[in-house]
C-alpha cells in the first residue's frame, strides 16, 4: 500500500457530505422572518426579510445553531434572552428560536428526505481503501440522524457533532475544537491532516486549528471568501482533486525569501485554485500596505544552535536590530524556554514574551499563563527528578527545566552508544504521564503537557490581547524548529511565515532563509522599508 505524507481527512457535513446546506439556509429564513414579522405587529419595527446573501451566510452559516441565533440577531440589534436547550420551539429566547429552527429543518428532512454528494462519498471510499482515516465534524446537532437518513453513518471512523460538543464542552466554529477532537479521536495529528468545508467559519476553524491543508469547496461562498477566512486550496468539488495533489502539498519546500523578494515564486500545483497570497513575492508578502506584527522564535532564529542552551547569548548586534524593530512594530518572542530564562536573554522592555511553548505569555499590560498546566508542575518536577536521576550521568546530556515543561538535549551526547536507551527511558517517563506527549527537536526530546495548545494558540492569544485583527495587519512568524510548524500553520494563509534552515525540507512555512543572519538581513530590509 502506498504511503502518503498526510494521516486523515475530517469533512464538514452540511454542503460537503451531504446536500443540506440550502435546507438549513430555509429553516432559518422562515424561522427568523416568522420572527420578525412577530416584532413588526407587536413592536412596529419595521420588517425587513431574512437574505441567504446578506443574513445567512455572513452571521448563521457553519456555526453552532445558537451562536447562529445571537450573531443574526445581534447584527439587527435585536437583543433577547438566552434561555435554555429545553425552551420550548419559538419561545423569545436564543434557545426558543434556534429549537424553532430545529424543528422546521426536521419536518423538511422528513419529508424530503435528503441528498448526498457522489463525488464526496467516491473520494472518501477512495481515503479508506488507501488506510488513510476519516472522520466527520459538524456543528449541527442532526448529524447522526441526517447520516443515518442517507444510510452512511458508517462511513467515518469518528462524528464530532453538536451533541459531542455539548458533552465535551467545546467552542463552535470558528474556533478548531471540533475538526481538532474528531483528529484526536482518529490518533491523527492535526499537522498530517485535511479539514473540506465549504462555510467561511468552517475554513476558519481549520486554521485556527492548525491542519496541515484546509481545502474549501465553493458551493455558496466565493473561493475570495474562502482564501479570505483560511483556506489553502479551493475546489467547486471533490472530483476536482485527488490524494495524489494532496500528498504533494504535504510535502512541499517553501523557497528561498531573497530568491523571491522581487518576483513571485511559480506555485505549479495543477487544477486546484491556491490560495492568492502564496503566489507573492516576498516584498509584496511583508509590504501589503497593512501593519507589521512580528512574532520570533528565539534558538536558531535570533541565534544561532549551540552546544548548550546557555550559550544562545544574542548579540549586540542582533539585540540592538530587534530592538529598533520593536520601536516600529509589535514584536514579540516566542519561544519553547520558560518564559523568564527568555525574557532575561533578550532584555528589551515594551516586548511581548511567550515561554514554554506559549503556556506563559507576559507583555505590556498583559500576562497569562494557560490555568490548565498549572496542576501539573508538580509532575513536570517528578519527571525533571526521575530523568536527572536515570539520565545525568550520560556525558553530555542535558535535563533543561522549564517549569511547565522539560527537555532532554543530547547534542553532545555519543549517539552511537546512548541514544537508544535516551529515547526508550524518555518514552517510558511519557508512558507512565499521559498528561504529557513528547516532541522531537533539534537533537531534543520534549515532554510537553498533552493539550490543544501551542506556539500557534500563543500566537492568536497575543493578537486578541493586543486587539490586533488578521485583516489590517500582516502577522509575520520566523521559526527554525519543530514547535514552530504550528505557528506557521495558524498563521499561514493571512500572514507571512519564514523558516529558518539551511536546506531545503518540508515545511508549512511560505519562505526560507538560511541561517540568523539572513534573520538580521531581513530586519534590516523591514527597517529600511518602514
Amino acid at each position: 500500500m502506498e504511503e502518503y505524507a498526510f494521516e486523515a481527512v475530517i469533512f464538514d457535513l452540511d454542503g460537503v457530505v451531504t446536500k443540506t446546506a440550502l435546507v438549513h439556509s430555509r429553516s432559518w429564513k422562515e424561522t427568523f422572518d416568522e420572527y420578525l414579522i412577530m416584532r413588526d405587529k407587536r413592536d412596529g419595527e419595521t420588517f425587513k426579510e431574512f437574505s441567504h446573501e446578506n443574513d445567512y451566510l455572513p452571521f448563521v452559516d457553519g456555526k453552532p445553531r445558537y451562536d447562529g441565533v445571537k450573531g443574526f440577531l445581534d447584527s439587527r440589534g435585536i437583543t433577547v434572552p438566552y434561555g435554555d436547550p429545553s425552551d420550548p420551539p419559538g419561545k423569545e429566547t436564543v434557545c426558543g428560536i434556534g429549537n424553532r429552527k430545529n424543528e422546521l429543518f426536521r419536518d423538511i428532512v422528513r419529508a424530503q428526505g435528503a441528498e448526498i454528494y457522489h463525488s464526496t462519498i467516491e473520494f472518501i471510499t477512495k481515503l479508506r481503501e488507501t488506510g488513510i482515516k476519516v472522520g466527520v465534524a459538524s456543528s449541527s446537532k442532526n448529524c447522526r440522524a441526517i447520516l443515518e437518513a442517507v444510510g452512511i453513518v458508517d462511513l467515518f471512523e469518528t462524528r464530532v457533532d453538536g451533541e459531542v460538543s455539548a458533552e465535551l464542552n467545546l467552542q463552535g466554529k470558528p474556533e478548531g475544537d471540533i475538526f481538532v477532537t474528531a483528529a484526536a479521536n482518529l490518533q491523527a495529528a492535526p499537522a498530517k491532516s485535511v479539514v473540506v468545508e465549504d462555510a467561511t467559519s468552517g475554513v476558519a476553524a481549520g486554521r485556527n486549528g492548525g491542519f496541515g491543508l484546509v481545502l474549501g469547496i465553493a458551493r455558496e461562498a466565493s473561493p475570495t471568501e474562502l482564501f479570505d477566512n483560511g483556506a489553502d486550496a479551493v475546489v467547486s468539488d471533490l472530483e476536482d482533486i485527488s490524494m495524489e495533489w494532496i500528498d504533494r502539498w504535504f510535502r512541499r519546500t517553501p523557497p528561498s525569501l531573497f530568491g523571491v523578494w522581487d518576483e513571485p515564486h511559480d506555485e505549479k500545483t495543477g487544477p486546484v485554485a491556491i490560495n492568492p497570497w502564496y503566489s507573492r513575492c516576498g516584498r509584496k508578502a511583508f509590504f501589503s500596505g497593512k501593519k507589521l506584527a512580528i512574532f520570533l522564535d528565539y534558538d536558531g532564529t535570533l541565534t544561532p544552535i549551540v552546544s548548550r542552551p546557555d550559550l544562545a547569548i544574542l548579540t549586540d548586534e542582533m539585540r540592538d536590530t530587534v530592538k529598533r524593530l520593536s520601536l516600529k512594530h509589535t514584536t514579540a518572542v516566542v519561544s519553547g524556554r520558560f518564559r523568564g530564562d527568555v525574557e532575561n536573554l533578550v532584555n528589551i522592555d515594551g516586548f511581548f514574551y511567550a515561554g514554554s511553548h506559549g503556556f506563559d505569555i507576559k507583555g505590556p499590560g498583559f500576562a497569562m499563563i494557560n490555568p490548565a498546566v498549572k496542576d501539573l508542575v508538580p509532575q513536570v518536577d517528578s519527571m525533571i527528578e526521575i530523568l536527572k536521576k536515570e539520565l545525568g550521568d550520560i556525558p553530555g546530556l542535558l535535563v533543561e527545566e522549564k517549569k511547565f515543561s522539560v527537555a532532554v538535549h543530547y547534542r553532545l551526547v555519543d549517539e552511537a552508544t546512548y541514544l537508544v536507551g535516551i529515547q526508550s527511558f524518555v518514552d517510558k517517563v511519557v508512558d507512565e504521564n499521559p498528561d504529557f506527549r513528547l516532541m522531537h527537536g533539534k537533537k531534543v526530546f520534549e515532554i510537553l503537557p498533552a493539550m490543544d495548545w501551542n506556539k500557534g494558540k500563543a500566537i492568536r492569544s497575543i493578537l486578541q490581547a493586543l486587539d490586533i485583527s488578521w485583516n489590517d495587519t500582516t502577522v509575520i512568524y520566523i521559526g527554525d524548529d519543530t514547535t514552530d510548524e504550528d505557528a506557521f500553520r495558524v498563521v499561514r494563509s493571512r500572514g507571512t511565515n519564514v523558516l529558518v534552515c539551511d536546506h531545503a525540507k518540508p515545511s508549512s512555512a511560505d519562505f526560507q532563509i538560511a541561517n540568523p543572519d539572513e534573520v538580521k538581513d531581513l530586519f534590516e530590509k523591514i527597517l529600511a522599508e518602514s
